[in-house]
């Protein structure tokens, strides 16, 4: 039995659609009012509780061998915060799972992951990482480059498509691997039952590193039209975007990230997108 938790997020939902796909026993960590029930229909068990109530996880992870986690609090309100969540929620889990004698964790982290950083979430990813890997726990450590179909759909695609102005902090110029999450739940689905996958940390990036810039330089040529596009300072404001969101693009402007991903991805059978072929899907959408 797995158990997928975030089930009801865009990432973890997709992972948990796949593995009833594949005809796997899904149980999801579902909170009353969240809308599991599709996930349900296709054949997950859905177990009330949530991170913040480590009791829950206890009964949760009962009779499970492999679990995948991709929760975060990021998108969420009080009481849901890094501290509750990223922090003592995930080391709730932890414990839960060692408790239960649990086989294998599947722990989806970040690639800007870093101890040190002065990002709070990032640190957090970081943190949480190090202590499954120190749990006794078999583990696995998924570590994506930014999702393209969160961070540049909000920051780029969302107000190109309406015609308004892309605004991003920074100069705009900073590469990172983008990456789409729907290739990252096909990494975390191919890791379930795989040796190959076995306490290892998995960085995942798009095909190529790009900039905010080069993103809109990609919708200027698929639009046939010019994007008018401006950075602001860190601390200032973009249109539309909350303060936590603010703190994380301000963190993407002070690195560049590289990496090759094509090895992994061939070792795991995933086929990764590429910003352009996602943003040639989103236009006729947009026109329809």
């Amino acid at each position: 039995m797995i158990l997928v938790v975030g089930a009801t997020g865009s990432l973890g939902g997709t992972i948990a659609r796949g593995l009833a796909a594949q005809g796997r026993n899904v149980r999801i960590l579902v909170r009353p009012g969240s809308n599991y029930q599709p996930l349900v229909k296709l054949g997950c068990q859905a177990v009330m509780g949530d991170l913040k109530e480590p009791a829950s996880l206890r009964a949760a992870c009962a009779g499970i061998d492999t679990i995948v986690t991709t929760a975060i609090s990021v998108t969420r309100m009080p009481p849901d915060t890094i501290e509750t969540v990223e922090l003592a929620g995930y080391a709730s889990l932890i414990d839960a799972a060692r408790t239960a004698g649990v086989r294998h964790v599947i722990y989806t982290s970040a690639l800007m992951g870093d101890t040190r950083s002065p990002i709070p979430f990032a640190a957090a990813k970081a943190l949480t990482a190090e202590r499954l890997q120190a749990s006794g726990l078999t583990w696995t450590v998924l570590a994506p480059d930014a999702f393209m179909d969160v961070w540049l759909a909000m920051v780029v695609a969302a107000p190109a498509l309406q015609g308004r102005e892309v605004v991003y902090v920074g100069g705009g110029s900073r590469v990172h691997q983008f990456v789409h999450s729907k290739d990252v739940a096909a990494f975390a689905i191919a890791c379930v039952d795989n040796p190959a996958a076995l306490n290892r940390f998995i960085p995942i990036g798009g095909p190529a590193a790009i900039s905010f810039r080069d993103a809109v330089a990609t919708f200027e040529r698929i639009l046939g039209r010019p994007v008018p596009q401006r950075g602001v300072a860190p601390g200032g404001p973009v249109p539309g975007l909350p303060p936590t969101v603010l703190e994380m693009l301000a963190g993407f402007d002070a690195f560049d990230s590289r990496l090759d991903t094509a090895p992994l991805a061939a070792e795991f059978g995933v086929d990764l997108t590429s910003v352009e072929a996602w943003a040639e899907g989103l236009v006729p959408a947009a026109a329809s």
